[in-house]
């Protein structure tokens, strides 16, 4: 509804990872290279992370076009929450391998046999799969022995693990130390900042049709979007978009840094949840507190216990004198 009060041609702030809307970082170009390079030269496992909303399935659906142009055969997983069996199904179905009744043994033959045809033709497999820090331990070791589809030269199938930080945790429990050591390359999302931010926010309004971004989003309402947002893609987009209602509504053709205190406060970006690490620090000193307070209400008593004892001694001591 904005659109043409403020003379775009289409929506600038979608929080749909749209690849036309790439927005290219050094980091960003890094990440995309190495999912790239580790797919073509065949290196098997390779891994990126980030934190929540710094674009890591935009990237994934920039590579996804890649691939397709290059007539490079993947499966994508984007809910990994499935049991080993389900797991091994999902990726036979989106290779269109028929499923149906089929035990793991036969999934297995079947993914082989699809894998080794493909490679007999010189083409490459890839599995890709989103939220992966959302994947069993049991569903993790089935995708290490997937990697055993390999010849003395080169992986068969190529697998990109695409996840949050706590994949990185999970990578490096015992249980997964082999898998770990398979990992080629790793490449890790972090947010923006305040420059990229803005080039960001001007990139995504001239896509749209801006010829001049600074007019909507002036220099000093983009440092109160990165304030908020803390440079994180998904955060920048939602304020913006809203930023741009409350704009329409307030017939205003330029953002102010007001509006954007607004936004963040209907959207409660001002409220901070503790991460388990402060919330673990905390009630430790809670608990440092109230054994603190209980010893010193202890101290108090045997002082008030001793007092009354050594009074009451005096008291019958001049009893007795009396």
């Amino acid at each position: 509804m904005y659109k043409s009060f403020y003379h775009l041609k289409r929506n600038p702030f979608e929080i749909t990872p749209d690849p036309s809307f790439l927005f290219a970082t050094k980091r960003h170009n890094e990440a995309l290279a190495a999912l790239y390079y580790g797919v073509k030269r065949r290196k098997g496992f390779v891994v990126m992370t980030g934190e929540v909303g710094t674009g890591k399935t935009l990237l994934v659906r920039c590579l996804l076009q890649v691939l397709k142009r290059a007539n490079i055969s993947y499966a994508y997983v984007f809910n990994p929450v499935l049991s080993p069996v389900e797991f091994l199904q999902y990726i036979a179905g989106d290779f269109q391998i028929p499923t149906a009744g089929k035990s793991k043994s036969e999934l297995l033959l079947d993914l082989s046999a699809f894998v080794i045809a493909r490679h007999q033709k010189q083409l490459t497999t890839v599995l890709v799969i989103d939220e992966a820090h959302h994947l069993s331990t049991e569903v993790l070791e089935e995708v290490r022995l997937l990697t055993n589809l390999e010849t003395p030269q080169e992986k068969l199938l190529q697998i990109l693990l695409i996840g949050q930080q706590e994949l990185d945790q999970k990578l490096d429990s015992v249980n997964l130390r082999q898998l770990k050591q398979r990992i080629a390359l790793r490449s890790h999302l972090c947010a923006l900042d305040l420059d990229e931010t803005r080039g960001y926010i001007d990139c995504r309004l001239r896509l749209a049709g801006c010829a001049d971004p600074s007019t909507i989003f002036p220099k000093d309402t983009t440092s109160a979007i990165f304030l908020h947002s803390r440079g994180l893609p998904r955060l920048v987009n939602t304020i913006c978009e809203n930023a741009l209602i409350h704009g329409y509504a307030k017939q205003a053709h330029s953002i102010s840094p007001a509006i954007i205190e607004d936004v963040a406060e209907d959207l409660r970006l001002n409220v901070v949840h503790p991460s388990e690490e402060d919330e673990a620090k905390q009630n430790s000193r809670d608990i440092e507190r109230a054994a603190k307070t209980l010893l010193d209400l202890y101290a108090y008593l045997r002082e008030v216990q001793e007092t009354e004892s050594d009074l009451g001694i005096r008291m019958a001591a001049g009893v007795r004198e009396q």
